[in-house]
Order: structure tokens, then C-alpha cells, then sequence
């Protein structure tokens, strides 16, 4: 199994996950404060992964492509 197999399923599995968290609390699956900020920590810290993950693929991606782009740089 390659690295993008295993990447494209760790997002599939932490989406799933948000969305549960997200149906249970609509759903008034949540009976106090202490479950309630639980739940929104655990969405944030899935959400915060995803970002992560999405933002290392995109430099890898951008490092791969072989095009007509010119670095100007900044020359102070």
C-alpha cells in the first residue's frame, strides 16, 4: 500500500468522524457542558489534523511540478 493510499484514507476516516461529532450534537446527543466541550475539542483537534494534512500534500505537490514558473525573489 503506497503513502497516498493510507494518507487518502486517514482523511476519510477523520471526516467520518467530524461528522458524527457533528450529527450527535444536532441530533441534542449532548446532555451537558463537559460532553459538549469535548465533543467541539475533538472536532477541532480532527480539523486541525486535516489542515495539516492538506497543507504537507500541497508543498509536496507544488515541489513535483515541473512548469514555466520564475522565482523573483525579494532583493532588498
Amino acid at each position: 500500500m503506497d503513502e497516498l493510499t493510507i494518507i487518502n484514507r486517514l482523511q476519510k476516516a477523520l471526516k467520518r468522524s467530524v461528522e458524527d461529532i457533528s450529527a450527535s450534537m444536532l441530533a441534542g446527543g449532548v446532555d451537558n457542558m463537559e460532553k459538549y466541550k469535548y465533543l467541539l475539542g475533538q472536532a477541532v483537534a480532527y480539523q486541525i489534523t486535516l489542515q495539516e494534512i492538506s497543507n504537507l500534500l500541497n508543498k509536496k505537490e507544488q515541489q513535483d511540478e515541473q512548469g514555466n514558473v520564475i522565482d523573483f525573489g525579494n532583493k532588498d
